[in-house]
């Protein structure tokens, strides 16, 4: 079962809505509706059993949690009838896909609690109250005198206003006497707290009645514009929340359609595929369970900065950069960030901290003649120093590569992290997040020609990467030649590394040599490798060499558009991970929640 959002059209935030423009609003949603569904087809083919519509008939995004007062729901809205009777994929039962359900737009299910502003505005409280209890409907800016913004005072509103507007903060209390439950006051600019005289006043009215009193320090602006940011998601304990939401969804779910659906459904006739959006959130949320400490050697990066506040603020990991703490608070204010988030880390790489490790990376070179002198010419080298820092298990992962080469990043740890047992080669994987599920590409960062065994290693080792992220490892090994049809010794190679592979792993799904097209689409793969369990369908290609993987991951990258989230090293004792020197600060966040998954499963072992 499929859920698909926001059936929302831009035309509907308010203001006339004539029946051409409803005719071609409401036929843009159901195209968005139709091309949604179809991809949903192709990524689950038979075991779609049906389609679950959201938030039909949403105003435009953007004003749900900014004056509300300003939007009107469509003149003309969408029914269950018509989606099923416009949409060709319902309308014609395509490959057997019902509608389920259509769940109406509702406001008060997207209504945060005044405790939930509370903590996204960083603000203090003066006043709890009802904090817990109360919903955050509208926002409301006031600056205006009280004869004209009295109207604004209705049930669930939070008024902001000036710390000075001690007028407006006695209307509000006395809207509340009367019966008009706000969602809380924010008084902003609040240097000093209002006036003793004042807050005396309204003492009685403010603890008898629950109406939470709200300071924030920057103006009202910035705390407007910060409310109407709050993310909608409901949090885990807004129990009262959660339970509308499951019984809005019930109350408009075809439940007989849904099991008869179930009950019918086909045994899987395909194998299952993880969708990137999927991928992605499992990786977050991963990552936010193994609470790993992360080392970034870059502080000197502005992208590698925000990625570290950004992991931060979302406890994707905790960050520790390497780097002048006022080049780092620079380069954040460069940014817009004023405050740094606690916890964040940040270790300048003075002649103390490297001392710290000089003995130990002696202890560790030894047998290389390292000696105290050469020990500190070393750790001269931001990268180096972190490396040893992982090393003596200070932190549990290392990302860099934003400036540094992918040699200055993966030298030092095989000098000091080293492989782990039974692993021979370290290598590499980037997960290609294609359009309708998430595949795995090795090594296309690491080794320039890997000879039968090596490659046979990167294959195992890719494959258990793609076990370890929710992937189901179906391994097809990647030549210019299938099955028995080409000859010559780079075909022989890969047929030798599969057979290895066989071997080695008797319960792996592996199969080569295949043609990229054989490997990845099925109408290709049952011509030219029929009765193959990998051709076709395979999440985990593995390339004969670094010319052919590099050249492949950065072609389907750039020329698809496709999102790719590594390299991520594999082979390692303790997790390393490389940048490419262009990375975003997407991804280099996904970058650190991988090694903080990484760092989890490494300290199981």
């Amino acid at each position: 079962v499929i859920l698909v959002s926001s059936m929302t059209d831009g035309d509907q935030g308010g203001g006339q809505m004539t029946e051409q423009k409803h005719h071609h609003g409401n036929n843009t949603r159901l195209h968005k509706l139709e091309d949604k569904v179809q991809r949903a087809i192709k990524m689950y083919g038979k075991r779609l059993i049906g389609c679950i519509v959201n938030k039909v008939n949403a105003p435009c995004q953007g004003i749900h949690l900014a004056n509300r007062q300003s939007y009107r729901m469509p003149s003309f809205s969408l029914t269950p009838e018509a989606i099923l009777k416009r949409t060709s994929v319902f309308a014609q039962n395509q490959n057997g896909v019902r509608l389920l359900g259509a769940i109406p737009w509702s406001p008060k299910l997207i209504n945060v609690r005044t405790s939930d502003m509370a903590r996204h505005l960083k603000a203090r409280v003066l006043y709890k109250g009802d904090m817990e209890r109360r919903r955050v409907g509208d926002v409301c800016l006031v600056a205006r005198n009280v004869s004209h913004m009295v109207g604004r005072l209705k049930r669930d509103t939070l008024i902001i206003t000036p710390s000075d507007r001690e007028d407006i903060l006695l209307a509000a209390c006395m809207a509340e006497l009367n019966g008009v439950p706000l969602a809380g006051i924010v008084l902003t600019s609040c240097t000093e707290h209002p006036s003793r005289d004042v807050l005396s006043l309204c003492d009685k009215t403010l603890k008898e009645t629950g109406l939470p009193l709200l300071l924030f320090d920057n103006d009202s602006y910035v705390a407007a514009a910060t409310a109407s940011s709050i993310d909608r998601e409901v949090p885990m304990d807004d129990i009262p929340r959660i339970e509308k939401v499951m019984d809005k969804v019930a109350g408009h779910l075809d439940v007989e359609l849904l099991r008869e659906g179930i009950l019918s459904s086909s045994v899987d006739v395909e194998p299952p595929r993880l969708s990137p959006p999927a991928f992605m959130h499992q990786l977050v949320t991963r990552a936010r369970k193994a609470n790993k400490r992360i080392v970034l050697p870059e502080g000197s990066d502005a992208r590698v900065v925000r990625a570290a506040i950004k992991c931060q603020d979302q406890g994707i990991a905790n960050c520790v950069l390497l780097g002048d703490p006022e080049e780092v608070e620079r380069l954040a204010r460069a940014q817009g960030i004023e405050d740094l988030p606690d916890g964040l880390e940040i270790l300048s790489p003075t002649s103390e901290l490297r001392e710290k490790y000089v003995a130990r990376m002696v202890e560790l070179r030894k047998h290389k003649g390292m000696t105290e002198l050469v020990a500190r010419a070393q750790l001269e080298d931001i990268t180096v120093l972190a490396t040893m820092m992982l090393a003596v298990g200070e932190v549990d992962g290392l990302v860099s590569g934003a400036i540094h080469t992918t040699a200055n990043t993966i030298r030092p740890a095989l000098q000091l992290i080293k492989t782990r047992p039974n692993t021979s080669i370290v290598s590499s994987v980037f997960f290609m997040l294609l359009p309708d599920q998430v595949v795995l590409y090795g090594d296309c960062a690491i080794n320039q020609q890997p000879d039968p065994s090596a490659l046979a290693s990167i294959a195992i080792e890719s494959a258990e990467s793609a076990k370890a992220f929710g992937i189901d490892p179906r391994v097809a090994m990647i030549s210019y030649s299938t099955g028995s049809s080409g000859k010559g010794s780079d075909v022989e190679k890969v047929r030798e590394a599969t057979a290895l592979v066989k071997q080695e792993c008797p319960g792996l799904l592996v199969d080569g040599p295949l043609q990229y097209d054989a490997a990845s689409t099925m109408d290709v793969a049952k011509s030219k490798a029929p009765g193959s369990p990998v051709a076709g369908q395979a999440t985990v290609l593995v390339f004969p060499d670094l010319n052919t993987g590099n050249t492949t991951y950065k072609a389907v990258q750039r020329t698809a558009n496709v999102v790719c989230v590594g390299p991520m090293l594999q082979g390692l004792r303790r997790p390393v991970n490389d940048l490419s020197r262009g990375a975003l600060v997407e991804d280099i966040v996904y970058t650190i929640a991988l090694t903080s998954i990484q760092a989890e499963q490494t300290w199981r072992l």
